[in-house]
């Protein structure tokens, strides 16, 4: 048989959680034709692999890359760590439909990019601009709350009247319609804040039948975490939907150790419900700069400022000394801004990260001038530090977290694992060396330890760099597949 890429003896890590077997896998017409021990296939294109390990793309289950995959479709920061697949419009905050009226984008929707960037008013229009774009790698989309308030309602302050709820979700199921994964809620950000639990739970009634999903950056993550869980398990009950916890946290010093009740209330929910949540493998999150969240005993560093752009990759701290002012005079001073916030607790990361039920997400920024390490780092930190150094979970737990169980839990088919038939999106890395060089004072740094990615077949990233060939395309929502 011929094919167009044979990759062989290769230890085949195929997603399912199961130990690696050395195996050769061909790839025919951007799909994975076969694999065993040996092929007698000929090819076009042929890796020895020599025994590196080889996995199904990684999936980025939380991601701000709406735009960066249209600006700038290499998506560097990404592929270079073996991720194939990014799921954008997280957090409440999605490129599309936008349709901004003055100014700024209202807050956090700067996240994704300045106010050239929102030029998609329909989701059509994002998605002819992405087919356009030709990104590197697949993208699948969830519809942002906050975006569709910023279309509706004259001032986003308040809860939403119920002909702005009728019209939002007439938006969100016009997307749905067409391959939009679900809905995701920022509702910790001003900007959504005042929405009531009646608003989301009214606009999430789009979900209802039609096998999307809901996840949500919790209206807290502090001292009433467990209410704003609730909240959310309740959405979910309503809409007859799947819940997924963006970053899991116990964010700020004073509620460092809950992690344990937090994955309590998380496991008991379980009993009942599809619910899961996704993870950073850092004790320091990242985000616009929230006045709320500014405290002289955390370690805050300035990603960007409008009014200050050389103020990034200093600290806070280092300013407001410098400003002789206080620290919440000298955030006010900055904004709009970004922030990075040594605010987590190391072991409780560390515990979320390990849970059976938490997959890995970046929360990566694509747009800030000196961005958190996780943009770039992810996942090499989560195969080399927390899995082959400190062993929070085996390498086959690991690639998991990363493929078959994003993949089945947002209804990407075909992906997410290496099997006959399956789309060709995948990796092959040292397991001994990889690693992640990205550091908070050094950021923009590619990992180490990654040979080859292919993104539906085609040979797209090597250690040698980009090979400009992109391959990515829109990954339209399937049915979900709930991996507890």
């Amino acid at each position: 048989m011929n094919c167009d890429t044979l990759i062989r003896n290769a230890n085949v890590l195929d997603g399912s959680g199961a130990d690696a077997q050395l195996a050769d896998v061909a790839i025919v017409g951007g799909r994975i034709a076969s694999i065993g021990s040996p092929l007698p296939h000929r090819a076009t294109n042929i890796i020895e692999a020599e025994g590196l390990a080889l996995a199904p793309g990684f999936i980025d289950v939380h991601t701000h890359d709406d735009t960066s995959v249209i600006e700038t479709p290499e998506m560097l920061p990404k592929i270079s760590q073996g991720i194939t697949t990014v799921i954008v419009g997280n957090c409440g905050i999605s490129a599309s439909p936008v349709r901004l009226k003055t100014g700024y984008p209202p807050d956090p929707m700067t996240l994704l990019g300045s106010r050239e960037c929102f030029r998609y008013p329909a989701f059509a229009d994002y998605l002819s601009a992405l087919k356009d774009a030709r990104p590197s790698v697949n993208v699948a989309v969830l519809i942002g709350h906050t975006s569709l308030r910023n279309n509706h309602l004259e001032r986003l302050d308040r809860a939403a009247t119920e002909s702005e709820i009728a019209a939002m979700h007439a938006e969100l199921a016009s997307a749905l319609s067409a391959g939009a994964l679900g809905l995701s809620t920022g509702l910790a950000y001003a900007n959504a804040n005042a929405a009531s639990t009646e608003e989301v739970l009214s606009l999430s009634a789009a979900l209802i039948g039609a096998n999307a999903i809901y996840t949500t950056h919790l209206r807290t993550e502090t001292d009433a975490i467990l209410d704003a869980m609730n909240e959310a398990f309740s959405i979910g009950r309503y809409a007859q939907s799947p819940v997924i916890i963006s970053h899991l946290k116990c964010a700020g010093i004073d509620n460092w150790g809950r992690s344990q009740e937090v994955l309590h209330a998380l496991e008991q929910a379980r009993i009942t419900q599809q619910i899961g949540c996704d993870c950073y493998p850092y004790a320091a999150g990242s985000s616009t700069l929230d006045l709320k969240q500014v405290d002289p005993r955390v370690r805050i560093e300035i990603t960007w400022s409008a009014p200050y752009p050389e103020a990034a990759g200093r600290t806070l701290g280092e300013i407001a000394s410098e400003w002789n002012v206080s620290h919440l005079d000298a955030a006010r001073r900055l904004q709009p801004a970004g922030a990075i916030y040594h605010s987590i607790d190391e072991q409780d990361m560390r515990r979320i990260l390990a849970h059976p039920a938490t997959m890995i997400g970046s929360d990566g920024l694509p747009w800030d001038k000196h961005p958190h390490p996780r943009l770039w780092g992810t996942y090499p930190r989560v195969l080399g530090r927390y899995c082959r150094e400190e062993k929070l979970f085996s390498l086959p737990q690991a690639i998991h977290k990363m493929t078959c169980m994003p993949a089945q839990r947002f209804g990407l088919a075909e992906r997410g694992q290496i099997a006959e038939g399956y789309c060709a999106d995948l990796v092959l890395f040292d397991a001994d060396t990889i690693r992640d060089t990205a550091t908070f004072a050094d950021p923009i740094r590619t990992a180490e330890g990654i040979h080859s990615v292919w993104v539906n077949g085609t040979l797209s990233y090597t250690a040698q760099g980009l090979t400009a060939s992109r391959s990515g395309r829109f990954l339209p929502r399937e049915r979900t597949q709930w991996v507890q």
